[in-house]
Parts: structure tokens; sequence; C-alpha cells
């Protein structure tokens, strides 16, 4: 069975196309017109092994919140859809990784149920190239709305923006791949006492 999810999302801000194979090998087509998120979704594609193909035109004349939000929505309900009923899964992942003075610590339950607990160092850099480090928290707020997942981000320290960003994507990438992992112990089984997330 294929887990395979592929949204399209159009609205007068954005037109946004994602594409995502939780079973592949990291092969990553992305192009959002914002060159930081590229590079961190691109994080997500190889780390998470997930063939990912995103492709969002946007608003940049604006500014870039538009183009990230609504990839980011994109993105969560493409991966809730490829996931299907989550039978045979592990469900919960963890990860913690380092970037040379950062380090992020994310763990996942793709519980049905949204829910984000996000932290990181305060007094960050305002920017990195065009990317609003702001959005950060965003991005995370709106994949977990759409994948309907349960998600803490802990970022205990670093100095450098672009390295505390891109832990966390590193991380999210390897915690969402050990969760939605099938457990060969486990096939056809509803990993909830409840028979179903």
């Amino acid at each position: 069975m294929t887990r395979v999810g592929r949204v399209e999302r159009t609205t007068k801000e954005t037109s946004v196309l994602v594409e995502i194979d939780l079973d592949g090998r990291g092969d990553v087509d992305v192009s959002t017109g914002v060159g930081f998120y590229d590079h961190m979704l691109d994080q997500l594609g190889r780390h998470g092994l997930f063939d990912l193909k995103v492709k969002t035109d946007g608003d940049l004349h604006i500014d870039t919140h538009h183009t990230i939000e609504d990839t980011a929505l994109a993105l969560g309900a493409a991966f809730k859809q490829a996931l299907g009923d989550k039978s045979g899964i592990y469900r919960f992942g963890n990860c913690t990784v380092p970037l040379d003075e950062s380090l992020a610590q994310v763990t996942v339950d793709l519980s049905g149920r949204p829910y984000l607990v996000h932290t990181e160092p305060e007094n960050m850099a305002p920017m990195i190239g065009s990317y609003d480090t702001t959005m950060t928290r965003h991005i995370f707020e709106s994949f977990v709305a759409q994948a309907q997942v349960a998600l803490h981000i802990h970022v205990p320290y670093g100095r450098n923006a672009h390295h505390i960003v891109e832990c966390q994507f590193k991380a999210l990438a390897r915690a969402l791949r050990y969760a939605s992992e099938r457990d060969p112990r486990a096939a056809g089984i509803i990993p909830s006492t409840k028979g179903a997330l």
C-alpha cells in the first residue's frame, strides 16, 4: 500500500501543490520563492526520507507570510492524507539534533489531536535572507493544525539564527520519520487503545 499525499490549495494569495511519499528515499523538488524556506523543506524531505514535491506561487510582492503559511498548511494536510488510518505505525517519534552551537529536541505523537509546544532562544536575528524568523513557530502551528499531530519542539540554546531554525527542521524530519514508519510487530494494528487515531 502506497502512503502518498497530494494536496492542492489555491486562494487569492497563493497557489500551492504538495506531494509527499512517506516511504521514499528523500528525493526533494521544492520551490516556494523563499530561499531559506526551500532549504528547510529540503532538510525535512531528505532527513525524513520523504519524497517531497512543493510548488508554491505566492504574493511575494507583499511579503513572505502567505507563501510560507499556506505551504505549511498544505504540507500538513498532505502528511495526514499519506498516513491513512495509521495502522501499523510506531506513532511516537523523537530526535535530538545538534548543529554546531545549537541544539533541537523534537518529540511527536501522530495522535489525531493538534497541539504544539515550541520554545527557542529569545532575541534571534529577525531575518535570514527574506525569511522572517518569527515564522518558524507559525510554520509548525500551521503544519500541526492540518496534520493533526502533537508536536513538542525545544531549542534550549543556540546563537546563530540559521542554525537554530535548521536544527529544528532536521530533528522534526527524523521524529516524523520514526513515528510514521511501519512497526513490523504491529502490522495492521492501530496504535491506540481507542482503536482509532
